[in-house]
């Protein structure tokens, strides 16, 4: 495996070993000596989607994440107004524990942050919910190692043709993330997936990118293209990037999120059941 500090927090972060604690990662987040992906670090840990809203629309998006588990696993709701995932990593603050923030405004991205303490309101709930990164370790581990991982990229991901359930304002197309897969290994690759609900289980599609409105695999709509070879297929899973694609064709008037790849790490046993 690639030495994914030196390779995504060159200048940054001078650690030259991967990351094993979720806690030292947060806690490098915090001090802004983290600013790549997260993917591949935390083995033990379940990797979380951040959504930050104002109390006003929270009722509807948890009503869309119940519509909508595989692109949305619900692990936990905070209160609003508390910053702290109480249940998945007590201690932590999501304002300052991710690597990267993206601030929606009546559907635009109008700007990326470091942290979010000055847009912090008494109003605001905080979503946090899995993602695919949890069972790339998996796949690691049984000898199937994801091309981002192995080359410490970017997942890509793709805005699908594939309409979500909508619930009250929000609604849009579902986000999946795409991982080549030699053909021989599908199956294994499909079984192991399968054991994540809380991290977008089993795959959605596998093979043809066109069968779910996608139209070419070298320009992702979020993360980096990775190369795929002649005896590989490519499977699709849902992604916790799906809000932020139902943000814009919603026009969600006030709407915070991770940066795409780069995940709040929970204390969340990986193989541990998820929590809401």
């Amino acid at each position: 495996m690639p030495d994914l500090v030196a390779q995504h927090a060159a200048g940054v972060m001078s650690a030259a070993v991967l990351m094993t604690s979720a806690a030292e990662l947060r806690a490098a987040a915090r001090r802004g000596e983290w600013r790549g992906t997260t993917g591949g670090h935390c083995p033990a840990y379940q990797q979380a989607n951040l959504v930050i809203l104002p109390r006003d629309a929270a009722l509807e998006f948890a009503a869309f994440c119940t519509r909508n588990p595989v692109p949305c696993p619900l692990i936990e709701i905070t209160p609003p107004g508390d910053p702290e995932p109480a249940r998945s990593a007590p201690g932590a603050d999501l304002r300052t524990d991710v690597p990267g923030y993206r601030v929606y405004r009546d559907g635009r991205l109008a700007e990326k942050r470091a942290d979010i303490r000055d847009l912090w309101r008494d109003d605001l709930v905080a979503f946090l919910l899995g993602c695919s990164f949890t069972f790339e370790h998996a796949l690691v581990e049984a000898g199937v190692p994801p091309r981002n991982v192995e080359q410490g990229t970017m997942v890509s991901m793709f805005v699908s043709g594939l309409d979500c359930v909508p619930a009250g304002r929000f609604h849009g197309p579902m986000v999946v993330t795409m991982r080549p897969v030699p053909e021989a290994k599908v199956g294994l690759v499909r079984a192991l997936s399968a054991r994540y609900p809380h991290a977008h289980g089993a795959p959605i599609h596998v093979g043809d990118p066109a069968a779910i409105g996608i139209t070419d695999l070298a320009r992702p709509d979020y993360g980096e293209p990775v190369p795929i070879h002649d005896n590989e297929i490519p499977m699709f899973w849902g992604c916790g990037v799906t809000p932020q694609a139902v943000a814009v064709r919603a026009r969600v008037a006030f709407m915070i999120t991770h940066e795409p790849s780069q995940m709040f790490l929970t204390e969340l046993p990986r193989e541990g059941e998820h929590r809401s």
